[in-house]
């Protein structure tokens, strides 16, 4: 029987430089590099995963590295802004790391949350929210537990029409909670992860690339399930992909009248499941499909290191 979905599953960015990126999630922001693996569609791309010691649903921000990617430019219809959710009392801690490390930052109050603003080195806007979560961090690497990053709090959308965004939000099982001025808060009962806001309000268009922000995951159960979204989406007039098997999940994709592309992804097999997790992140996992052609496609990727403290 079809379920609302629990909340995001994982968000994917643009960004140029792959060691640049692996060096400021893994040793500034103290997240675990989880998988370093290839865009399944471009197969000489880097695909690269960061969360908690798993990179369980929720957790995980993911980043596609091109190294000759124009920059890109922050307008309708995309993903401005993904929240991560740090311990209340972990504000100052982070505002004095992230200052120290040459990255400006802007302190705001929103919905009574204290948020913390900065971006990373492509230019990726970020946040770190004053907030509970059941979820444990990673503590095999740079920040201490008391003040680490536990995951996804939400992201911040701005589409070409808020309404018909929603109307995707509410379907997958959002509701609305709560509105400051142009920004309308939409929540789901989940236990991570559960956030989107939408913003209406005039602006130029966007322009992907560098910076700039894919798309947004949402949580399925299992395959059957999505497969029954798939049916669902279709039903209401929704243009849906194919269902697609990432390996680590299956999933679909579906871009709503509002311009931002969403994706249903499923929970299992997970991150984790195809590697000792131990050793998650250390060196290029390829697909069964591509093990094959390793050594043509591993020449083509920008060499990569990968600092003890990120896996």
């Amino acid at each position: 029987m079809l379920t609302d979905t629990p909340g995001i599953h994982h968000v994917t960015g643009i960004v140029r430089d792959a060691q640049r990126n692996v060096e400021f999630y893994t040793q500034l922001l103290g997240l675990r590099l989880v998988k370093q693996t290839v865009n399944l569609n471009e197969k000489f791309t880097r695909h690269l995963f960061y969360g908690d010691a798993t990179g369980s649903p929720g957790t995980a921000l993911t980043f596609f590295p091109y190294p000759a990617e124009e920059d890109g430019r922050v307008g309708r219809p995309q993903i401005t802004t993904t929240a991560l959710v740090v311990p209340r009392g972990a504000l100052d801690y982070w505002r004095e790391r992230l200052t120290d490390a040459g990255v400006g930052v802007e302190t705001t109050e929103r919905f009574g949350e204290s948020v913390l603003r900065f971006t990373d080195p492509d230019g990726t806007t970020l946040e770190l929210v004053a907030g509970a979560s059941d979820v444990t961090p990673w503590t095999g690497g740079t920040v201490p537990a008391e003040h680490a990053i536990r995951g996804i709090h939400g992201v911040t959308l701005l589409p070409t029409n808020p309404f018909h965004t929603a109307s995707l939000l509410d379907t997958l099982g959002f509701e609305l909670e709560a509105q400051e001025g142009d920004r309308v808060r939409y929540r789901v009962p989940g236990d991570r992860a559960t956030v989107v806001d939408l913003l209406d309000r005039a602006a130029a268009f966007g322009r992907e690339g560098a910076g700039s922000y894919h798309h947004v995951a949402m949580r399925v159960a299992d395959e059957n399930e999505l497969y029954e979204w798939h049916s669902l989406l279709r039903e209401r007039g929704y243009e849906v992909s194919r269902v697609k098997d990432r390996h680590f999940f299956h999933s679909l994709y579906v871009r709503e009248p509002g311009g931002i592309l969403f994706e249903l992804a499923t929970e299992t097999p997970g991150l984790a499941a195809v590697e000792d997790t131990a050793n998650l992140g250390q060196s290029l996992y390829l697909p069964p499909w591509l093990e094959e052609d390793r050594e043509m496609i591993e020449p083509r990727l920008v060499p990569l290191d990968v600092p003890d403290e990120a896996v």
